[in-house]
């Protein structure tokens, strides 16, 4: 077991949907007993345009206030009501660089992105959200901006194909203890043959319902989703034959409205 808390990184671009991130945060912390980091980049470029350096300055200190005064406007309301300490920080430059710096001094054990618009994120994984991906292997929370986790509520977690054994950590045990019975497993089918690998591995506790593997696959997914109240959706994006491809990853992420929690086995 850890001995220090887990650390969890809020990484938000302000937006309005900030405030049910920062619940379903808040939610997966009290689950793991972790600490909450709360972290904005902004690029320079859009504050400073072309102006005198008496000017810029100016302008970066008028921003540098009204984005701390964002920032605890979000984050005081949420410390007071569910009684947590959220620490916050930001910084102006290349927000990607920013991020990478942040991440690498901190060494976040899991990084919390709101969902963004469907149209923002492609399978060149260009945008924050594909680009978390592509670049660490910590768990990343995707929160549903319509959807947050509730801060002391047991959740029901759904695994999209058969991934409980990347469950299997300290870091992730914490959910499990705070998901409601029992455990709901969604597959997509390939073959036979992988049908009848998930069945052997699935306990007798678990509903478990199969998907053909087909332009429906994912809106039949969503519906099933919305039927059994899955809360979280578990992805693994490891290399095992069960694994999900980068396609089906972004996919899953752009049409379900649902919360997900993608962990690595790498």
């Amino acid at each position: 077991m850890k001995q220090n808390k887990y650390k969890i990184l809020v990484l938000s671009d302000l937006q309005e949907s900030t405030n049910n991130t920062l619940k379903s945060a808040v939610s997966i912390a009290k689950m793991i007993q972790a600490d909450i980091t709360f972290f904005h980049a902004k690029n320079a470029t859009d504050i400073v345009k072309k102006e005198s350096q008496l000017s810029a300055m100016r302008t970066i200190n008028k921003e540098y206030s009204s984005t701390k005064k964002k920032i605890l406007n979000f984050i005081t309301p949420i410390s007071k009501e569910y009684d947590v300490t959220i620490t916050y920080d930001f910084s102006f430059g290349n927000v990607k660089q920013e991020i990478d710096q942040y991440i690498s001094k901190n060494n976040p054990d899991v990084i919390v992105l709101g969902k963004r618009k469907p149209s923002s994120l492609n399978i060149t994984g260009d945008n924050l959200t594909g680009y978390i991906l592509k670049n660490y292997n910590n768990i990343i929370f995707i929160a549903e901006n319509n959807n947050s986790l509730n801060p002391d509520e047991h959740i029901t977690l759904g695994l999209l194909n058969n991934n409980i054994q990347s469950l299997d950590k300290d870091i992730t045990k914490g959910l499990l203890a705070n998901t409601k019975e029992p455990l709901i497993s969604f597959n997509f089918i390939k073959n036979r043959e992988s049908m009848n690998n998930i069945q052997k591995n699935l306990n007798e506790e678990t509903v478990n319902y199969n998907f053909d593997k087909n332009n429906n696959t994912i809106k039949n997914l969503s519906n099933y989703l919305l039927k059994n109240n899955v809360h979280l959706l578990h992805i693994n994006r490891g290399e095992n034959e069960n694994s999900l491809t980068k396609s089906d990853i972004y996919s899953v992420i752009n049409n379900l409205k649902t919360s997900l929690l993608v962990t690595s086995t790498n």
